[in-house]
């Protein structure tokens, strides 16, 4: 279920206009933050992201090398040590990866797409992932249910 919530969140107007290129704000790019709490997700994040990058411009760098870079950022949001760290990975790890090749593909140059980028994972993960995640914190029920638990 979530691999396809985040496909279509990147996919779907309105907001498949923010989603690829070398300014993004992929607003489904919230849900990285859910393997903090749910080892899973990850898989199912890496799985969404892979049908995601179907409507690419960047189509096979998206689906590989795109797609890794989601499931690495997934994994080390897992070892995260304090929910407010947990945005970071994904902030970190899609701004080095995905901008050397965006920036490879489209002749910009290096530093701007990596801001760029950058700019893009800070609002979706921190402004939005971080809040969904203390939400999902504090209510034990709302965890449960979607984490099994």
């Amino acid at each position: 279920m979530l691999a396809g919530v985040y496909a279509l969140f990147t996919l779907l107007p309105p907001f498949s206009g923010f989603s690829y290129g070398p300014i993004q704000i992929r607003i489904s790019e919230m849900f990285t933050v859910l393997p903090y709490l749910f080892p899973w997700a990850k898989w199912a994040l890496y799985v969404g992201c892979i049908l995601a990058n179907l409507g690419s411009p960047f189509f096979l760098w998206d689906i590989t090398i795109g797609a890794f870079a989601t499931l690495l950022s997934g994994y080390l949001t897992e070892k995260m040590w304090s929910p407010y760290l947990a945005p970071l990975p994904p902030v970190v790890v899609n701004a080095l990866i995905v901008s050397s090749y965006v920036s490879f593909l489209t002749s910009l140059a290096y530093p701007v797409v990596f801001a760029q980028i950058l700019v893009g994972q800070l609002i979706s993960c921190y402004a939005l992932g971080l809040p969904l995640l203390l939400y999902l914190i504090k209510n034990p029920y709302l965890k449960e249910r979607i984490g099994g638990d």
